[in-house]
């Protein structure tokens, strides 16, 4: 089983893993600056790439079963979508 991100679906994963990245990356800030660094913040990113980020590549690998061809296309960009909307949620906080 090989991984089928092509067009439109492979940049949708880049921006959510780029989201993911960047919220990382200023929670890891906040928390060195309030000098209140732990495994939590590391922890966390970690179960959100097998919550949310695997199922969406599960997704992919599952469109050949999908003989209408947009069905399963359409789950992935609203749950990458989703992701994407979170991350800026948690960047108003």
């Amino acid at each position: 089983m090989t991984l089928t991100l092509t067009g439109w679906m492979l940049y949708s994963m880049l921006l959510v893993l780029g989201f993911m990245g960047l919220s990382f990356l200023l929670g890891l800030y906040k928390a060195l600056k309030a000098g209140s660094f732990s495994s939590t913040l590391i922890l966390t990113y970690l179960q959100d790439m097998l919550f949310y980020v695997f199922p969406l590549f599960l997704i992919s690998n599952m469109m050949s079963l999908d003989p209408t061809g947009f069905v399963l296309l359409i789950a992935y960009y609203v749950g990458a979508l989703g992701l994407v909307l979170k991350y800026l949620a948690n960047f108003k906080k």
